[in-house]
């Protein structure tokens, strides 16, 4: 018979944040979290209807959709994580529920069985809402000195940019 060693659980308690000083100010930097909340709720959002169109994508245009939804929301999902590490990196809990996203979202949840043209132009809406979104980012984050965040809401407003013209390249 082997002997089985048991295993150890280390419990660590977590009291306090540790102060953050990054050269920021916390003031600001708060703003700047509560702004990216509801950038990181667009994203989200977009996505999950990016996937959902995927999904049901049908008709003549079905596997090139079908391929562009996947590409964006797969971009979607990444950006999500790197909004919502920015989120607890200025030392902010971030929303992650449901009910937090639609609060906090300004994309409009799609109705079920959309044609295709449908699909497209309500991603195309979704993004240019999201880009207004993000855009409200940049003065909390220049009042904060933020130089990270600023830089990540523009790679954010690139992406976001690119899928624009692919969808009105798509409708035209």
């Amino acid at each position: 018979m082997k002997n089985k060693a048991k295993a150890s659980v280390h419990v660590v308690e977590l009291t306090a944040a540790t102060p953050i000083d990054t050269g920021a100010l916390s003031a600001e930097s708060q703003a700047v979290a509560r702004a990216l909340t509801e950038v990181l709720a667009d994203t989200f959002t977009l996505y999950l209807k990016t996937h959902n169109f995927h999904w049901n994508v049908t008709g003549p245009l079905f596997h090139p959709l079908h391929l562009l939804f996947e590409q964006q929301y797969n971009e979607l999902w990444v950006a999500t994580d790197l909004l919502a590490e920015r989120i607890r990196a200025i030392g902010r809990s971030v929303p992650a529920t449901m009910a937090d996203f639609r609060r906090l979202t300004s994309i409009h949840d799609a109705a079920a069985n959309l044609p295709a043209n449908a699909m497209v132009r309500q991603l195309l809406e979704g993004h240019e809402s999201a880009m207004k979104t993000a855009r409200s980012v940049y003065e909390p984050a220049r009042a904060a000195d933020d130089q990270v965040t600023i830089d990540l809401i523009t790679q954010r407003l690139q992406a976001h940019d690119k899928m624009v013209w692919m969808l009105r390249a798509t409708l035209n």
